[in-house]
């Protein structure tokens, strides 16, 4: 019997069909190479197109530097706001392969539409001097284009990582081990795709055209998508377990409606169900924690309650496992709310650093220019030397101190990402006080002069953000998959990327209220059209002064956090024993 239960995984997860999922057979790394395939072609379909929207917008659609900026930065910011919509989904009814496949026609449709509307004769706007007048239909027809990639993204997002984990058996130490590896190497892929995105697609933009530019990784998401389905029979799949947002509606109506039972001090009397699975589809049970007592009154039992027995309603009577989903998303939101400024930072890359590099000289010899955009090589490649290094290196050192199977706790990589950040707003802020003097001793304000530095004083503040993001947002991804819920788990990994929507908006306010600030009375203002007239120096010690508050509220709620209770957490002081570090 012992032999036949080996056979399958522990986890719960099916394969297509929906039969117990073969151990030997499918997930683990052989299932890996087509979704990290998958991701690599999406991303650098993304960030083929978003690299050098900024330039796009202005040159195409007449936008000036700041209404461009807020024009990228809510685009960006809703591409991290709609995997809420494909997690529901996902998590709810589709499961995460259907949601991916599903989504991913409606990218390419965006796609196919951004790439007319930058080729097709009467979509593109005509120019005359270096300058293009757009129609209301052309701009709209952009807009539709990019809004449509959008909603196709957040189909993708909150799944392909979740889905790829789903591949390593939680209850296999083997494999356990893996996933945290995996989550190393899926951020890996994304900066691969992002490397031939800011090098080869940057530079057919700027000096081939923008049709081509945009067909590229059209052509690359097609291939994303053929990848995928050919990993098809690899796969294991998690069940949708419901939608859970009813869940937790169930837990709060519950929880009010006897706001004035007591909550025994002895948990094992809250309700639960008796059999070995939770009750909840795809979920197991969660040990009761003591935090959020006030939840805990949906798990009691009252007179009533027991006389209806079976047929009790979920809206008056919820499980511990239901009422400690609720508890670990709430612990999770103020670690999530840490990783907003840091994404306002992380969003600097496509913005103000390109406009800060479009003053500065880009010549690679006398035959050869590189654009301000395709800086952005340089995170990328900071990414991919930070992966291996961490991964093969850092992790092994730091375990072999702290005895922790993955070195640091989640938490303290996280915390360390933050730090770093500061450093890269501190760079860019000094680049910018060297141009500006240099701007002052030659006289170069003009809104067309080229400051006589190497555009490439700009690779340290990439390279930064670069290694803070294999900290920070690899963390993140693995943090907010491991301590969801279950059932929860695309839901959890959406919440991690609303963090950069809200970053994006929060560039965009701090951007909007800045130049309403320093424009008054006539002044020209911290970032004016003509940058060599500005002060963006200003802008990224705010951003540094910011960051730094920001760790500091981290610290306080990272000391507060405690990981979720499960056979695999049965230590919940999370930040300080082994068991909790997974």
């Amino acid at each position: 019997m012992g032999e036949v239960a080996d056979m399958y995984t522990q986890d719960g997860t099916v394969d297509i069909k929906g039969n117990p999922a073969v151990r030997k057979g499918t997930g683990n790394w052989r299932a890996c190479p087509y979704i990290l395939a998958n991701e690599c072609c999406e991303r650098l379909a993304y960030y083929g197109m978003s690299t050098n929207l900024v330039n796009y917008m202005k040159t195409r659609l007449g936008q000036g530097n700041a209404v461009a900026a807020n024009n990228v930065t809510n685009w960006g910011g809703t591409c991290y706001i709609t995997p809420l919509i494909g997690a529901f989904l996902a998590d709810a009814y589709m499961g995460r392969y259907w949601t991916i496949a599903s989504f991913m026609i409606i990218y390419i449709f965006g796609l196919a539409l951004l790439t007319m509307a930058s080729s097709v004769k009467g979509l593109v706007p005509s120019c005359d001097n270096g300058t293009c007048h757009p129609t209301e239909p052309q701009t709209a027809a952009v807009f539709v284009a990019l809004y449509l990639i959008a909603l196709g993204t957040g189909g993708i997002k909150p799944c392909v990582s979740s889905f790829g984990a789903d591949q390593f058996d939680e209850n296999d130490e083997g494999e356990k081990r893996s996933k945290s590896s995996f989550f190393n190497w899926f951020y890996f892929s994304i900066n691969i795709g992002a490397l031939v995105a800011s090098s080869v697609l940057v530079y057919v933009q700027t000096h081939v055209g923008w049709g081509w530019g945009f067909g590229i990784p059209a052509v690359a998401m097609a291939v994303a998508v053929v990848s995928f389905f050919f990993g098809t029979p690899l796969y294991r799949h998690q069940r949708p377990g419901g939608s859970p947002l009813t869940r937790i509606a169930q837990v709060l109506v519950a929880s009010v409606g006897k706001w004035n039972v007591a909550v025994p001090a002895d948990s094992s009397a809250l309700h639960e169900t008796l059999d070995r699975e939770s009750g909840i589809e795809g979920s197991r049970k969660l040990d009761h924690t003591d935090q959020f007592r006030f939840l805990d009154k949906a798990a009691v039992e009252t007179a009533e309650d027991k006389a209806a027995g079976r047929a009790a309603s979920a809206w008056r009577l919820c499980t511990v496992t239901q009422v400690e989903e609720l508890k670990s998303v709430v612990r999770l939101l103020p670690i999530w709310a840490s990783g907003i400024v840091f994404a306002t930072v992380y969003g600097q890359m496509s913005t103000m650093f390109v406009l800060q590099g479009n003053t500065l000289d880009p010549h690679m010899g006398p035959h050869f220019s590189i654009p301000a955009a395709s800086l952005s090589i340089f995170d990328t490649l900071s990414v991919i030397v930070w992966v291996p290094v961490y991964d093969c290196l850092i992790v092994p050192a730091v375990r072999s101190i702290t005895g922790r199977p993955r070195g640091f706790t989640q938490l303290q990589r996280m915390g360390i990402g933050l730090v770093i950040s500061i450093f890269s707003m501190l760079a860019a802020g000094t680049l910018e006080v060297v141009r500006l003097r240099t701007i002052a001793r030659q006289g170069l304000y003009g809104a067309k002069d080229i400051v006589p530095i190497s555009i490439f004083w700009q690779v340290p503040q990439y390279f930064i953000i670069g290694a803070a993001e294999i900290f920070t947002f690899v963390g993140q991804l693995e943090f907010f998959y491991d301590q969801a819920p279950d059932a929860m788990r695309s839901m959890c990994s959406a919440l991690s990327l609303t963090t950069v929507a809200l970053g994006s908006y929060l560039s965009t306010v701090l951007v909007t209220i800045v130049t309403r600030i320093t424009t008054r009375h006539g002044k020209l203002g911290w970032i004016p059209d003509n940058l060599n007239l500005g002060h963006l120096d200003y802008f990224f010690w705010l951003l540094a002064v910011l960051s730094l508050l920001n760790f500091i509220f981290y610290l306080v709620i990272a000391s507060w956090y405690k990981y979720k209770k499960t056979a695999d957490y049965p230590d919940a002081k999370g930040s300080t024993t082994e068991s909790t570090d997974g």
